[in-house]
């Protein structure tokens, strides 16, 4: 089986090579962490690292169940340090070793070691990487395939309409491309599903009703692109029969991004260039999984597209906010460091009305960063008094 190339997080890996910091590899179970972490010993073995200066360690192999014990573990690393040269350190899966962190930092203050973790557990997040292992580190975060890497590993890559109709009724996790049949796909992601939720999200949040976790999972996951009200949505789940507070709605919905499979997306006012505390969007992690978990009832081509273009923001490594200017939505204010970036996202706006109405938001910041809006309309680009329109399918691949 052919290893899909994940370029963008390979370069990452290089440019941190050897410097002084953990690297520790996050996202949701089966978006490609291991493999990741193969193709980057590949390219060390093709670069000059000898095979006695990588140390590789699956937690979940049981040949290794013993090295879930800190000690043993500590002892098995060590004892295959390499004197005056480095020594790459790679462990996979590491939330199954007790107190990973002190064997962790133990490793990291020896001289020549550097050291590669990954965690897909909630136990991962962010805020408590940085307590355990004390700002010594550099977080990764993992998605699974883009449409760009999707298309590389497909044999025909012409009809691009095609192609994204089978990334978003498909999968994005990277495995599902080698299965045939719809119904085995189908399979696979609700054994993805079934084991995030009872390992990682209940089991970390101390959830027990796996009914009720559920219901806001497919909440969530029906209304993708939609501003979020957590009391407006207990509320609903309440009087179709599932009661629940809100406060319980914001605990399961933090165990959901915590376990990587909703990301929260902030409301930025852009007049007065502040975040707001209230009203935020959620996207899901995978457009496959979420018609699994909806049916077909579920697919709206504008949500979706917008979600597709959220994540593709997060493989650039961009921060993204809701935008809100006035009582106009701009749907997304993207940021790095080179600055700002306003962002309109419609299936179509062939229609003089829509897009207009598209326009409008992006007319209403004075500004001079760029403003562009994505559509799949199969049509040259265009500028509207420097707002750009131009091809979405064109835009993820480049």
């Amino acid at each position: 089986m052919e290893i899909i190339s994940r370029g963008a997080y390979l370069d990452k890996l290089i440019a941190f090579k050897d410097k002084k910091v953990i690297k520790v590899i996050t996202g949701i179970r089966r978006c490609g962490k291991s493999t990741l972490m193969e193709i980057y010993r590949n390219w060390l073995l093709k670069n000059g690292v000898d095979e006695t200066q990588i140390v590789s360690i699956n937690f979940e192999d049981y040949d290794y169940y013993d090295l879930r014990k800190p000690d043993k573990l500590y002892s098995f690393v060590k004892e295959r340090l390499i004197n005056g040269a480095m020594t790459y350190i790679f462990l996979d899966e590491i939330q199954h070793v007790e107190n990973f962190s002190d064997v962790v930092d133990s490793l990291y203050i020896k001289q020549g070691t550097d050291i590669y973790i990954t965690g897909s557990n909630a136990y991962m997040l962010s805020s408590e990487i940085a307590t355990l292992l004390s700002g010594r580190y550099v977080e990764i975060p993992m998605l699974p395939l883009s449409f760009k890497e999707y298309v590389s590993c497909q044999e025909d890559r012409r009809d691009l309409s095609r192609l994204y109709s089978d990334y978003i009724s498909s999968s994005s996790f990277p495995y599902t491309v080698y299965i045939e049949g719809k119904a085995e796909i189908v399979d696979y992601l609700m054994g993805v599903y079934n084991t995030v939720v009872v390992k990682d999200v209940m089991s970390r949040g101390k959830i027990k009703d796996v009914m009720m976790l559920e219901s806001v999972v497919r909440f969530a996951a029906d209304n993708i692109g939609n501003v979020c009200s957590t009391k407006r949505m207990a509320d609903v789940m309440s009087a179709d029969g599932r009661k629940i507070d809100q406060k319980t709605v914001e605990r399961y919905l933090s165990a959901l991004c915590e376990a990587f499979v909703l990301y929260q997306v902030k409301r930025y006012n852009v007049r007065g260039k502040q975040l707001l505390k209230t009203l935020e969007k959620y996207y899901f992690v995978d457009m496959g999984l979420r018609r699994v978990l909806l049916g077909e009832r579920s697919f709206n081509v504008g949500r979706i597209l917008e979600n597709v273009v959220y994540l593709e923001f997060l493989h650039r490594q961009k921060k993204v906010y809701i935008g809100k200017m006035d009582n106009l939505e701009i749907d997304f204010v993207v940021s790095d460091i080179h600055g700002i970036a306003y962002y309109q996202v419609a299936a179509t706006v062939r229609d003089t009305g829509t897009l207009e109405r598209e326009i409008a938001p992006l007319r209403a910041i004075k500004d001079n960063y760029p403003k562009y809006i994505l559509t799949l309309d199969d049509d040259p680009d265009a500028d509207y008094d420097g707002i750009r329109r131009t091809n979405v399918l064109r835009w993820l691949l480049g």
